[in-house]
């Protein structure tokens, strides 16, 4: 898909959707999928050209230089984001796109992403050109297969936005693996990082001629039998691409806290997200700047929403989005989900330094010490990465991050037992928090953290026999 987004100070209304379906001319039709979520021009044998999403209002400063790039023009929050997404295989849709994209903005004001894309033309698509594949809901992809859908993608950072996870949704429920195919040049956010990097899902990075590899893996693939699979040697062994394992290391950071919080007492006054608001606080000085359930996160922090959020979609678990203030990345996933004890809030919380920044190891014994005291802690592991500030991701290695701390919550204690939780077998100081016990680990440089972690999980888990 080829795409073009409106940001507007007003709200993209039926004229300015009249305005696009003129673009394509008279023989243009336009017509609602997806619960009339997403318009899409179509020619009149019914051949998908562009869809229109459904406006998102934007409250939160900084998403679109996140996403888009610095210099994009956004006018001040709250703004439309409107998605404009182009058919590959109609050469005329992407103009199209662009527009749709321009006729919205000279009716609207505002700006139009890429710049170079925004038009007033009218687009004569010629009949009988391409046809893009169409899941069972109706989402255009650009090769639907047997067994999987695959979508192009070229913009400088591909989000995890409404449509990405209605794709993911759709060829989830159908059986089907998504592979998404980009230039080497193309980074994902960690939200979208996530979402593909379990099997069957594969981010596909085609490099020049004809190399393809896995951008999160470096496995060169190749279309075999409707999918991209990793290249085989004579021995069957896989082989990674060149470009992906020889990057140079980055000299910028991410501090990482992973942690759970449980709600053992239930009550209709419950409100979820202040431990995550706690630990934003505590770590970078200020709270979280916004919410949401996919990107561009466009609403304003408020725990108040996001807990009737979760409490209408109970009790089926909820997955957000939080991020940060411009000038400090940080982003986060906030997973709220029932359990036998309650009401769990699992979080990762992940911020981004450059190298003249020095990340705030100090403060997450304090930190562990709160959300253990104040908000039900059950375990909190810190870890630091080298990994780029702005908290995206290169198709390129990428070393893992090493332990820096790992909490144990109180009711973890009390079964492994006080005493027991005190004395590994390790060269280690552990601290009292109260009911909980938390380890340092390292400042994130020794690799060899990772199995002082182990040794540690293993030892908290065997509890030693009652007399």
């Amino acid at each position: 898909m080829k795409d073009v987004i409106a940001l507007t100070p007003k709200m993209p209304d039926s004229w300015a959707v009249v305005a696009g379906l003129y673009a394509g001319g008279p023989d243009i039709e336009a017509a609602g999928v997806n619960d009339g979520a997403v318009v899409q021009l179509r020619t009149a044998d019914g051949r998908p050209l562009v869809a229109v999403e459904a406006p998102m209002l934007v409250h939160v400063a900084g998403e679109a230089e996140r996403l888009l790039g610095d210099g994009v023009g956004a006018p001040p929050v709250p703004y439309w984001w409107t998605e404009v997404r182009a058919s590959t295989a109609v050469p005329e849709a992407a103009p199209l796109a662009g527009s749709v994209a321009g006729r919205m903005r000279m009716l609207l004001g505002g700006a139009v992403w890429p710049a170079e894309a925004a038009s007033l033309d009218v687009v004569a698509v010629p009949p009988g050109t391409g046809v893009t594949g169409i899941t069972e809901a109706g989402l255009a992809v650009d090769v639907l297969t047997g067994s999987t859908a695959v979508v192009l993608v070229d913009r400088p950072v591909v989000p995890l936005n409404a449509w990405m996870s209605e794709i993911l949704r759709t060829v989830a429920a159908a059986g089907l693996a998504l592979q998404i195919v980009t230039p080497p040049h193309v980074r994902l956010t960690l939200p979208l990082r996530t979402a593909l990097a379990g099997a069957p899902n594969r981010w596909v990075v085609q490099d020049s001629g004809n190399l393809y590899y896995d951008g999160l893996s470096g496995a060169e693939l190749c279309w075999q039998d409707g999918t991209f699979t990793p290249v085989r040697t004579e021995t069957r062994e896989g082989r990674v691409a060149e470009v992906f394992a020889d990057a140079s290391p980055a000299t910028d950071r991410q501090l990482i806290v992973s942690f759970r919080v449980l709600h053992e007492n239930v009550t209709d006054d419950l409100v979820l997200g202040g431990a995550l608001r706690t630990a934003w606080t505590a770590l970078t000085g200020t709270g979280p700047a916004g919410w949401g359930t996919a990107e561009p996160v466009n609403l304003p922090w408020s725990t108040d929403q996001l807990t009737a959020l979760a409490r209408e979609r109970s009790p089926e678990p909820t997955h957000l989005l939080a991020v940060g203030h411009p000038g400090r990345p940080a982003l986060a996933t906030l997973r709220v989900s029932r359990t036998e004890g309650g009401v769990a809030e699992d979080v990762i919380l992940t911020l981004g330094y450059g190298p003249d920044e020095t990340p705030p190891l100090d403060a997450v014994e304090p930190l562990a010490r709160t959300l253990a005291t104040e908000h039900g802690l059950t375990s909190m592991l810190a870890s630091l990465r080298r990994a780029r500030r702005d908290l995206t991701v290169p198709p390129c290695f990428e070393a893992p991050p090493i332990p820096v701390s790992f909490t144990l919550g109180g009711a973890d204690v009390r079964a492994a037992g006080l005493d027991h939780a005190l004395r590994p077998p390790l060269d280690l100081s552990p601290v009292r928090l109260g009911t909980a016990v938390h380890y340092p680990l390292g400042d994130g440089t020794d690799a060899q953290a990772w199995t002082v972690l182990q040794r540690l999980s293993a030892h908290l888990k065997a509890v030693p026999a009652a007399g």
